[in-house]
């Protein structure tokens, strides 16, 4: 009773982990499938469970998606509903499985002589069909649905019949290897048919390894607590995974075996190999979040179990041979030749594979690895299956856009399997190519494709050994297959990229760096060109860490203003100023980037670009250059009269300023210039005043100073520059007084104060600016309280 309310409050409350609630469900099937169970008291339970499966609120059994599944657990026909049609079934919850287990029974005669006797053989039995009853050896199998079987096995260790369990389970994994056996000759005899289509509908919807029912766990868990406990232990009931803690302390034997095995075989070993045949399966990629991550935790968790064994070479052996029927087995392993497009990736599984067999059988490890890299999911061009015939365990998947969660993840694992492989190959050249090969075939992610080049550079630059050049050209060579995958999309760790890139090719050596200068337009983007590989490379640093020559640094130097002035072709707005950096040393080069910026100065240039080449140019000592770039600029230059805080303004103080120094025909012409591209009063008068100062070229081009007179304000160009700025001060007086307020009044009295300082500048100003206030107190009598201030300050 107490059982039934907490897995039935269980039902209504939301908060609970939909992993509670599946190990409701097992637990259930556990239940009642129990081998002593009376039938009332299964009627009992599942007339409880009906009512529990019928609430809205019970959550499907994979989390967020209808599993649409037949009615598996029901392999026998013992039942009546065993034929139900399962178009018409509703989706399937987490207590499904024990509602159906309520239709299995144990009174098949070969299961109960399975379960009762360790002497249960037929050894004159020949009937080698599919199914059955006992294989070659006469030793006994059993054909159902593996999970189902497995949760028998599960029910007899649960009520007390570990013994009964253990001949049961070993009698599935007898059955499961019997089963691999002819799927492999089963391949062999329609292999050619199948390469030859290189795609296949083989596979299994209902996967092992992440099952709600732990099949495997079950089998695996039973085997090796008989490995270590003794006959009298088997009384009573000890659960495994309880005690997984304390594994690194116990010692697992290969205990002497049960009749049913090969010689030298035990239950370790059995527990091994039915993990290793589950964890290698050939089955789909469930649908729905919950299911996704739970094939990842099961299969981390199985793997974690394994890792805690210590092989010997009767292991070993069984390694060998699963890797080999895995690699032979076609589609029906998830490490075979063809596989189905949504197949579970073995990545995780391999790795665990490689580091077991790399001491022992490197050949083998590096064959099982580099076949599990694929990801075939992500592959464009990858059929989704053969759907046109069906298979005794083919499942016709209908086609569709699968959406797996736990993808990320996947090509972490992925990522980390091609890492584990690059370690282990240091030093041996035909192996890092290989893997170099499977990761720039197989690797879609040009983040994990940039972590596996910084891992290989690591480890071919570790400070206790001279750097491996095999494996820093492997590092380069991804990175090159970084920087062509990001080159035309968003990445917010491109800079990051580049420069290792740039490292990178720099410990590989010199010809490295000339060949991604050469090929730049493949790799970078012109300004990463620029600024970031042709600075670098020319920089003291560079030089001295590749201990380069005068004749070695010249035609480096010579690959990076080639780049720069491609570059500065390409893209003038962004890489014309670092083109003329890079290319100061060498005449010919600087004048043609300069002519570059020329070219590109009327159309594709800004303001701002040209203003800040044209002060480099005077820094370098070319004033005359920068004098022309500064008149280019003023040219794409617009203030208003408003703008009297505008970034620009002093640039164009500056080009002024530089214009007066270089003479009076500079200054003529850049003031035209100014006049109409300024319209900012304040500013105006700013250079005004600066003009009127010194003299034109007082101050002129090697530092001599000339002689002359001031220039005269009613002479041009000043002429021009004054009366531009008086109208500038009177057209931005009207435009003040149409929006002004009482709190701006003393502001606007300040800058008519400002008008009048330049008014008075012209010979006639006084008469002018008089003219002009008494036309301001016409037209804007209506502000009184304004226009008394102005006669107050002005009269």
């Amino acid at each position: 009773l107490s059982l039934k309310l907490v897995i039935g409050c269980c039902i209504f409350n939301r908060k609970h982990n939909l992993a509670i609630f599946l190990k409701s469900g097992a637990l259930w099937m556990c239940i009642v499938l129990n081998p002593h169970c009376k039938l009332e008291q299964k009627a009992s339970w599942l007339k409880q469970l009906k009512k529990w499966n019928s609430v809205d609120v019970c959550p499907w059994e994979d989390g967020n998606h209808g599993n649409e599944l037949p009615n598996l657990t029901n392999a026998l026909p013992q039942g009546a509903n065993a034929n139900q049609d399962s178009s018409n079934r509703p989706h399937r919850t987490v207590f499904t499985r024990a509602i159906e287990a309520c239709d299995l029974h144990w009174q098949d005669s070969h299961l109960q002589h399975i379960i009762s006797s360790d002497l249960y053989t037929n050894y004159c039995y020949h009937d080698d069909t599919e199914n059955s009853l006992f294989d070659s050896h006469g030793w006994p199998l059993w054909h159902e649905h593996v999970p189902t079987a497995c949760a028998r096995v599960d029910a007899l260790r649960s009520h007390g019949y570990p013994r009964e369990a253990l001949r049961l389970a070993i009698a599935i994994v007898n059955t499961l290897r019997r089963q691999q056996q002819k799927q492999l000759e089963m391949f062999r005899a329609q292999k050619k048919e199948l390469l030859h289509k290189g795609v296949t509908s083989i596979t299994n919807l209902e996967g092992w390894v992440g099952h709600p029912l732990d099949p495997i766990g079950t089998l695996f868990s039973s085997l090796m607590e008989a490995c270590r406990v003794d006959d009298e232990s088997f009384h009573g009931f000890s659960d495994f995974t309880e005690n997984m803690g304390q594994c690194k302390s116990l010692e697992y034997q290969h205990l002497p075996a049960h009749k049913f095995l090969e010689e030298g075989e035990s239950y370790l070993t059995l527990a091994v190999e039915v993990a290793l045949i589950g964890l290698g399966q050939q089955r789909i990629m469930p649908d729905g979040l919950y299911a996704q991550e739970k094939v990842c935790r099961n299969e981390e968790q199985l793997i974690s179990k394994l890792q805690e064994i210590e092989l010997d070479d009767t292991l070993v052996k069984i390694f060998r041979k699963q890797a080999v029927f895995l690699l032979e087995a076609g589609p029906y392993s998830g490490l075979g030749e063809v596989i189905h497009r949504e197949s579970v990736p073995m990545h995780t599984f391999a790795k665990y594979l490689f580091t077991s067999l790399l001491p022992h059988d490197a050949e083998l490890a590096y064959k099982t690895a580099l076949r599990a890299m694929r990801l075939l999911v992500l592959e464009s061009t990858a059929p989704s299956g053969d759907m046109s015939r069906p298979h005794h365990i083919a499942s016709v998947v209908p086609n569709r856009y699968p959406r797996w969660f736990t993808l990320s993840h996947i090509e972490s694992q992925q990522c980390e399997l091609a890492s584990t492989m690059l370690t282990a190959a240091k030093g041996d050249v035909r192996r890092l190519e290989t893997v170099l090969e499977s990761i720039q075939k197989n690797i879609h992610s040009s983040s994990h494709i940039f972590k596996l080049a910084q891992d290989a550079f690591k480890i071919a630059t570790l400070m206790d050994s001279l750097p491996d050049i095999t494996l820093l050209k492997v590092s380069l060579e991804l990175g090159l297959q970084v920087m062509r995958m990001t080159l035309s999309t968003l990445n917010w760790r491109r800079r990051e990229m580049v420069r290792w890139l740039v490292t990178c090719a720099t410990e590989v050596g010199v010809y490295a760096l000339d060949s991604i200068m050469q090929s730049w337009f493949t790799l970078f983007t012109p300004t990463e060109a620029t600024s970031i590989v042709a600075t670098t490379v020319m920089s003291n640093s560079t030089i001295v860490r590749l201990h380069l020559d005068c004749h070695q640094q010249e035609k480096l130097a010579g690959s990076a203003r080639t780049l720069a002035l491609q570059c500065a072709m390409k893209d003038p707005q962004n890489c014309a100023l670092s083109a003329l950096t890079l290319c100061e040393k060498d005449h010919i080069a600087f004048e043609t980037a300069y002519q570059i910026v020329l070219d590109a100065a009327t159309t594709g240039m800004s303001y701002s670009q040209l203003f800040t080449i044209a002060r480099y140019m005077e820094h370098r000592g070319y004033p005359m250059r920068a004098y022309k770039l500064a008149t280019l600029a003023m040219t794409h230059l617009n203030l208003s009269y408003n703008q009297d805080t505008h970034p620009a303004i002093n640039d164009v103080l500056w080009a002024c300023a530089l214009s007066h120094s270089l003479g009076k025909n500079e200054l003529a012409a850049i003031i035209p210039l100014v006049v109409k591209s300024v319209k900012c009063a304040t500013v105006l008068s700013d250079i005004l005043r600066r003009c009127t100062l010194t003299t034109p070229g007082m101050v002129g081009l090697h530092g001599r100073r000339n002689s002359g007179k001031l220039m005269s304000l009613d002479k041009a160009p000043l002429r021009q520059l004054l009366d531009a700025t008086i109208g500038a001060y009177i057209n931005t007086t009207h435009s003040r007084l149409t929006h002004i307020s009482p709190r701006h009044y003393s502001e606007f009295i300040e800058f008519l104060s400002k008008a009048r300082e330049t008014f008075l500048m012209a010979h006639d100003g006084h008469i002018q600016f008089t003219q002009f206030i008494d036309n301001l107190k016409q037209i804007y009598k209506g502000k009184k309280k304004l226009m008394m201030l102005v006669r107050e300050r002005f009269g």
